[in-house]
């Protein structure tokens, strides 16, 4: 019976299952010096470079020129974003809303670390993904992941140090390390993130000045540069701003990327009574309302030059270095369909007529957002002090700015993931829209769990760290809204190590009978609701669908969305309650390892289960 992993995926064999598929002559085996012992030698896939090579003949960078945008510890990001980790998700029913029927997801930890244990759960799942993370301005920066480096490690690397460790420039600055280290943060968050996107789907990224140059490479990278979108300015205030040494600064970037820019498109804003006033029907043209433009354009086309004659008569030719904009027998057509206008005395050089019923029913985004569409920075501070009753967090976006980008980016039953979550002003953004349109989205945010000052505002009021501020706005914000028929609830989790003892994942170096007298797989403090969530996140299920548990003969078996997953952690369980979890033809069932006295128990439960459902597949933990 095969064991789950209980750890996350490893996207350095996913990288190397793609190769295999596309060049499956490139895939060798090796020596895995780390697993191998003088008793047992253990391979491992390789990719054969030189094969690879010869497939792309043609195609290969020679000598070490080329285009690309690197820094100290980029090979160190691209390493982290592929290293497995043995963490889980644990539920936390108490502090969530509406636990049982609420679709949204709460997470507070590292958002690399859950970024990672979401691969498989939500591997091209999410719509839309929108992020404000660290601006990188000196004081603001606090992921300090493996590959973060020292001073003095950054100066080695670059070869500023000499052998004895002395700086070779004396005015030389540590300021490119925490470039270095902003840019090794955001590239392995945005690798896995981009998995996680549907091919439709499209991320926006909140930045200043400080990155957003080092962002929009990064992200050419990460997301391909012919899926970048535009770069959306974002009027944040509404004052003045005489403080600057050089020109006062009134706007941030939203950089906006598509998993494959062909697939997605955004969704156009509905228009309003000022775009339509200037269509009007004064010749009572039955199509209705319309507008018109030049019959005339620049262009030399010889057979778009030909004299028209209006009804009372006057010749017009095209003025000099244009034409017209079709051809004669077309313009013939328009004339006759009464879609050419010549003024109200018949004698005005033509135009076109363009009809309101023919025009698309909305009109598309600017890359201008102007403060008095979407909120500005004051609105925001003023929004959530409103809700909490204090200023408890420091740049905070307007929910009126993330309403716009959740309405552009997604449909109404779509997921948007948000994994720099701060006051959660996603969630009530998302919550809003549903109210108005009467949409189903769903939100995920990520926040780590970063403490408050003992002196601030926020932790004399009660919040010790982000994620509660975060989480006491959601539930503000549902209170607000006040509709039953919107999700405002949310199920929240925790990041924390894995449910296993290091004993499960070093079984083999211990003989069965010393493992009969070892500790538990499982650790003490852990619950069956912590293990079966760690289950759905091995097994790609996603982590807000329904559930029960009920009791079969005396052992708790529980039911994920109605046979997605059965589990039963109780000890030594019953042929008789297998044979009625068989019964329900599950697609997936786990139960303990040490449920069973030994191997020849699992066979026999095994054979049971494949004789009565055959389809479902089986594990333990």
């Amino acid at each position: 019976m095969k064991k789950m992993r209980m750890e996350s995926v490893d996207m350095t064999e996913k990288n190397l299952d793609k190769i295999a598929a596309l060049f499956p002559n490139c895939i060798t085996e090796a020596l895995d010096e780390t697993k191998s012992n003088s008793e047992k030698k253990v391979y491992k896939r390789v990719v054969n470079f030189n094969i690879l090579r010869e497939m792309l003949t043609g195609q290969i960078r020679e000598g070490e020129e080329s285009y690309e945008f690197t820094w100290v510890g980029k090979k160190a990001a691209i390493v982290e974003a592929n290293k497995t980790i043995r963490k889980t998700l644990r539920p936390c029913i108490d502090e969530s809303v509406n636990w049982s029927t609420t679709e949204n997801l709460y997470i507070k930890g590292d958002n690399l670390e859950v970024l990672k244990l979401l691969q498989e759960s939500y591997l091209g799942a999410i719509k839309m993904i929108y992020i404000d993370p660290p601006y990188n301005t000196g004081n603001d920066f606090i992921y300090r992941d493996d590959f973060g480096m020292d001073e003095e490690e950054y100066f080695d690397e670059i070869g500023i140090l000499n052998e004895e460790g002395e700086k070779l420039f004396k005015n030389t600055d540590s300021n490119g390390r925490f470039h270095s280290d902003w840019c090794s943060m955001i590239y392995s968050r945005l690798m896995l993130a981009r998995n996680l996107l549907k091919e439709n789907g499209v991320i926006f990224i909140s930045m200043d000045d400080d990155e957003q140059a080092a962002l929009k490479l990064i992200c050419d990278e990460v997301f391909g540069a012919r899926n970048f979108v535009d770069t959306l300015i974002w009027k944040k205030l509404y004052g003045g701003k005489n403080d600057s040494r050089w020109f006062a600064h009134y706007h941030d970037y939203i950089l906006v990327y598509a998993k494959n820019k062909e697939e997605w498109h955004p969704n156009l804003l509905p228009r309003d009574e000022k775009q339509n006033e200037r269509y009007k029907n004064p010749d009572n043209d039955p199509r209705g309302p319309w507008t018109s433009a030049d019959f005339s354009q620049f262009g030399p086309t010889p057979n778009c030059v030909y004299e028209i004659v209006t009804p009372n008569g006057t010749s017009y030719y095209p003025k000099e270095g244009k034409r017209w904009i079709t051809t004669y027998d077309t313009y013939v057509r328009l004339r006759e369909e009464n879609r050419l206008w010549f003024g109200e005395n018949g004698g005005n050089m033509p135009r076109l007529k363009r009809y309101l019923s023919e025009v698309k029913s909305g009109i598309n985004q600017s890359t201008f957002l102007d403060f008095s569409e979407v909120g500005h920075s004051d609105e925001a501070n003023k929004e959530l002090r409103d809700l909490l009753g204090g200023k408890y967090f420091d740049y905070p976006k307007p929910s009126r700015l993330l309403y716009r980008l959740c309405y552009l980016g997604m449909q109404s039953d779509d997921i948007v993931l948000d994994f720099f979550s701060g006051s959660a002003t996603t969630a009530q953004a998302v919550m809003q829209l549903n109210k108005d349109d009467g949409g189903k989205r769903k939100f995920i945010l990520v926040q780590l769990e970063e403490k408050t000052e003992e002196k601030s505002e926020a932790y004399k009021a009660g919040y010790k760290n982000i994620c509660e501020i975060g989480i006491d706005r959601i539930k503000k914000c549902s209170a607000m809204l006040n509709d039953t028929s919107v999700d405002t609830g949310f199920r929240v989790f925790r990041l924390d190590e894995t449910n296993m003892n290091d004993v499960y994942y070093s079984a083999r170096d211990y003989s069965q009978g010393l493992l009969s007298v070892l500790e538990s797989n499982i650790k003490a403090d852990r619950t069956d609701m912590d293990l079966l969530f760690e289950c759905l996140l091995e097994w790609g299920i996603p982590l807000s669908l329904p559930y029960e548990s009920e009791k079969i003969n005396g052992y708790t078996v529980h039911n994920y969305n109605d046979g997605d997953l059965m589990a039963c952690f109780d000890e030594n369980i019953t042929t008789e309650t297998i044979k009625q979890i068989a019964k329900r033809k599950p697609l997936r069932v786990v139960f303990r390892d040490s449920s069973f006295a030994g191997s020849p128990e699992k066979i026999n439960v095994e054979e049971l289960l494949r004789l009565m459902t055959p389809d479902t597949r089986v594990k333990v933990i």
